[in-house]
């Protein structure tokens, strides 16, 4: 009985040209045509199959973030909070601070409160700041102390706020299939891939700084240095007020310091937009807009402090100081001696947002394009002659029916990599090894089917019968072998890093197409042989 295969037929060519289309054309054919006219059709392949830094060359990075530092901020409005609700609640003490800012920045001290008041002061606790506890200390001393899941979890969203961040200014710069992920071997560490990048230091500098912008009251300087600004503050900072460093002066590299607000009457988080721009004398400054929110604020504190001084804090420097003419809302300038590629970077900066937190590098490779394009040759010379030698091994060994094995390989080489064409992922060293290991998968899934038709055919069953029970029989063990394979590299998906990542991606798709190749395809080429042949006739296998 013969068999209509049209249908098969039809889908299998569909599936294969779908595929082609991703390798050549991928998910922008504009850009694909323009790189073949460009280049051949090399370019148009590598326009669509993106290539990882170890194969393109680049910079890798891991950093860590400072999560102190965002804790410290949390509770540095906190403690103006603080200060405020003990005053409407009428609980006096004689000191609100935080004792180690640097070490245990989740610490906020009260000194001095009443014993009548300690209900008060545990009802202001409870009531506004449920995040924190109320410890009691020694001579009427309380510690309010961030809980210690809100610490957690306060620095783990710093860590992802950072990704983010870091995220949105590589892409502003154009790097191409960046990798920015948080590094599981280290605790608050990023990984950071830019294949491909031409000016490692600018990308540096631009993910390191944090762009915290701050607009502070300016209670005092410049002073020439930390001595004299103690001497003219009775020999200690007020506790509502700290001490920046700032530089006034274009062309002037001496140091001066600011006595400023420890509150900030709007943040980087307050800005809507940001652009380059020039002042009145033509020199490049940084003009912003604040949201409604932030220009509300800004507007009631500088109406609140006309003919006072501001200080605006970027990166915990004073850029500018001046004094408050009349209220302003939401538009504010910054004016210094930039250049102008350093106002386009940090109006970029500030329009991604600040980071929560600064950051430091532990790691830095750079990977050359020659090692990545050696890497490229030898890892497709590994592929093509693993190829070659499986194609001619089926050939000789299954006869006839190596022919169909071998199509259904270069089948599933097809659809793996227009899969890598259509869904951008990038294709890294690794990712070439899982190709070589789909290719081994594809010829055991081949063997197994047809070492059972040869066993049926032993049995002294028709070629069809033969056929129709070696793929019923090998069907399971071939499933059971890519489920559990697929398992292993689903783990390694979700727990490596980039590179591994790759393999498991090229692999778990490899796996998959094999499945459709070498049991829907090979099926229907068996099936379109025993069409032509006579009842009865032998099957080469």
């Amino acid at each position: 009985m013969r068999k209509n295969l049209l249908p098969k037929t039809l889908f299998i060519i569909g599936v294969l040209l779908v595929f082609v289309y991703g390798i050549f054309f991928g998910t922008d054919p504009d850009k694909a045509v323009a790189a073949f006219k460009q280049g051949g059709v090399g370019a148009a392949i590598q326009q669509n199959i993106h290539m990882g830094l170890d194969l393109k060359g680049g910079t890798h990075l891991i950093l860590q973030v400072a999560v102190n530092e965002a804790v410290s901020a949390e509770t540095d409005r906190v403690v103006e909070s603080l200060k405020d609700d003990l005053s409407k609640a009428g609980v006096a003490y004689t000191d609100l601070s935080k004792p180690n800012p640097q070490n245990q920045p989740e610490i906020i001290q009260i000194k001095g409160v009443s014993p009548d008041k300690t209900s008060a002061l545990r009802e202001v606790v409870s009531d506004n700041f449920n995040k924190y506890d109320l410890q009691p200390a020694a001579n009427n001393t309380y510690n309010v102390v961030m809980k210690a899941s809100e610490d957690t979890s306060l620095k783990q969203r710093a860590v992802q706020q950072a990704i983010e961040t870091i995220r949105s200014r590589v892409d502003q710069l154009g790097v191409s299939e960046p990798v920015i992920q948080e590094h599981g071997l280290g605790d608050y560490q990023i990984l950071v891939e830019l294949p491909g990048v031409d000016d490692p230091a600018r990308v540096k500098d631009i993910m390191q700084s944090t762009a915290m912008l701050d607009i502070r009251l300016d209670m005092g300087g410049p002073y020439p240095d930390e001595q004299s600004a103690l001497q003219a503050n009775g020999g200690q900072i007020p506790s509502d007020a700290m001490l920046l460093p700032g530089n006034l002066g274009e062309g002037d590299n001496q140091p001066q310091y600011f006595l400023v607000s420890r509150t900030a009457a709007v943040a980087g988080s307050d800005i809507r937009d940001a652009q380059p721009s020039r002042d009145e004398n033509g020199r490049p400054d940084v003009q912003f807009s604040l949201s409604n929110d932030g220009g509300r604020r800004f507007g009631q504190f500088t109406a609140a402090h006309v003919g006072d001084k501001l200080a605006i804090v970027l990166d915990n420097r004073v850029r500018e100081a001046a004094t408050i003419q009349e209220q302003i809302r939401d538009n504010v300038r910054i004016t210094g001696a930039f250049t102008e590629q350093q106002t386009h970077d940090l109006s970029m900066m500030l329009r991604s947002g600040a980071l929560p937190a600064s950051i430091h590098y532990l790691d830095e490779e750079t990977v050359g394009p020659s090692l990545g394009a050696d890497s490229i040759r030898q890892g497709v010379l590994a592929a093509v002659v693993g190829m070659a030698a499986v194609l001619i091994f089926m050939l000789i060994y299954y006869h006839g029916a190596g022919i169909n094995a071998d199509l259904a390989l270069i089948l599933n080489l097809v659809i793996l990599l227009g899969f890598l064409g259509f869904s951008g992922a990038t294709l890294t060293l690794p990712g070439i090894a899982g190709v070589i290991l789909t290719i081994g998968m594809g010829v055991d899934s081949n063997v197994l089917i047809f070492e059972r038709i040869r066993e049926e055919l032993r049995a002294g069953k028709a070629p069809a019968a033969a056929v129709d029970q070696g793929f019923g029989h090998a069907w399971l063990t071939i499933v059971d072998t890519h489920v559990t394979t697929i398992v292993s590299a689903f783990i390694l998906f979700i727990f490596g890093t980039g590179p591994v990542r790759g393999f498991a991606v090229t692999l778990t798709f490899g796996l998959l197409a094999n499945l459709f190749t070498a049991v829907y395809v090979s099926r229907v080429i068996f099936d379109s042989i025993l069409n032509r042949k006579q009842r009865g006739a032998a099957l080469s296998i």
